[in-house]
């Protein structure tokens, strides 16, 4: 009987090792992304998010981020940051800028974890537009350009997601090519 106990147990082991290798995550920023891993420790090991990690630590948001959450965070590109008008990233990172900085950065964050399957489903419930309400407590819009999820933020601005469903054990991250802002 602990013969037939170990051998059922060595099985269930191995099923559930191989599920779990089997899922494999994007690689974001040349680095792989591990589903056991938070949201921080994966965004600092991508070469393409080196602003938005700098933007999270000087917001002092590195603690939420890495709670237990889930959220679904909707992460910029340093190519993203990059087309703010010259000096923005500079002056948001300054101390006196903190509370605009985090309003920005939470702006980016939706409790849950939505994937692209939920994110759909709000899409196709909405009628073709999914509005998602923001940890910062604004509005983003959602929807399908083609088989490209765009959102839209409170100032009009357009961003895409370029790699979506990226798992963490804290949520999900979504890379997009703009910075979202708030009214």
């Amino acid at each position: 009987m602990k013969r037939i106990i170990q051998s059922v147990f060595a099985v269930i082991v191995m099923a559930f090792s191989t599920q779990v290798y089997a899922q494999k995550n994007p690689m974001v920023g040349g680095a792989d992304m591990y589903p056991t891993k938070d949201i921080v420790d994966n965004a600092v090991n991508s070469k393409d998010h080196t602003t938005l990690v700098a933007a999270v630590k000087a917001a002092g948001l590195v603690e939420t981020l890495k709670s237990v959450g889930p959220f679904t965070v909707f992460a910029p590109t340093n190519a993203a940051f990059d087309k703010l008008p010259a000096g923005t990233v500079e002056t948001l990172v300054k101390p006196e800028s903190k509370e605009l900085l985090t309003k920005i950065l939470t702006y980016h964050v939706v409790a849950g974890k939505m994937d692209s399957k939920a994110i759909a489903k709000a899409i196709k419930d909405g009628r073709g537009k999914a509005e998602l309400t923001t940890v910062q407590g604004g509005k983003l819009w959602a929807w399908m350009d083609g088989k490209k999820l765009v959102l839209k933020d409170e100032k009009g601005g357009m961003s895409t997601v370029t790699i979506a469903d990226v798992y963490q054990k804290n949520g999900v991250i979504h890379v997009v090519d703009t910075v979202l802002m708030p009214n």
